[in-house]
């Protein structure tokens, strides 16, 4: 096998935010896999073959990259962000599991910056003290799993980063994931909502989780929740180091 497979994050939007190495890794490949709007971000060239595909397709694109290494292709499978947060590096290696022929193939994974660290940075330092994420999305877990992180989250008084909040096809989702958090007691806590960061249109609003509302959220969003102690400074929101 003379190809290779790299899985790169292009991170949260901007050209600015792609790291160095993964805008080399662009720059030699012959094939870019990834989720439509995602591969239109790079710019097609003379020896490239753009692969687009729908977002549901990740272990069919991952295995297509598998091949067309195995073929000699020097091959780059895209994903926004960060590739291994809740994106196509688990894929990846999903799809090597169930093909131990291409197990010898050389992979990289090269980080990006997600969006949780760029919402972060944006509003301040909300993650600056103990944090998880999580995906709210239930389309590969139950939702009564999504349930019970956020309830043992908010029990730890982890600070909570949100990703894909709300989307046409499940409207309900974050509105119950609120609801479930102000039960658990956290209705006081800040909550920013940081939309298409690094974007010409990015937004960034903070309000309490009492004040928060389903609408103000969608699949473009990534919603962080403070713990108990996260405060403002001015226009910044911050996690203090120290936990009293």
């Amino acid at each position: 096998m003379t190809g290779t497979l790299t899985i790169a994050g292009l991170g949260p939007g901007s050209e600015a935010l792609v790291t160095p190495e993964v805008t080399a890794a662009l720059a030699t490949a012959t094939d870019i896999l990834g989720y439509a709007p995602y591969v239109s971000r790079v710019p097609p060239r003379p020896g490239l073959k753009l692969h687009p595909s729908d977002n549901r397709e990740e272990l069919q694109r991952a295995s297509e990259a598998l091949r067309l290494a195995a073929e000699g292709g020097q091959v780059v499978v895209v994903s926004s962000g960060d590739p291994g947060v809740f994106a196509m590096a688990s894929a990846v290696f999903e799809a090597l599991e169930q093909a131990p022929r291409y197990r010898d193939l050389p992979i990289r994974v090269l980080p990006g910056i997600t969006a949780m660290l760029a919402a972060a940075a944006r509003a301040g330092a909300p993650l600056g003290h103990d944090f998880c994420a999580i995906n709210l999305s239930d389309n590969l877990k139950p939702w009564a799993v999504i349930e019970k992180r956020l309830r043992l989250a908010a029990e730890a008084d982890f600070a909570i980063a949100m990703y894909n909040p709300r989307s046409a096809s499940r409207p309900e989702g974050f509105g119950r994931a609120l609801a479930l958090l102000k039960e658990a007691g956290c209705g006081e806590r800040l909550v920013i909502f940081a939309r298409a960061i690094s974007a010409a249109d990015e937004r960034i609003e903070t309000v309490t989780l009492n004040e928060a509302l389903p609408e103000m959220a969608d699949m473009r969003t990534l919603v962080i929740v403070g713990n108990s102690q996260t405060r403002r400074v001015g226009r910044w929101v911050y996690a203090p180091r120290r936990v009293e």
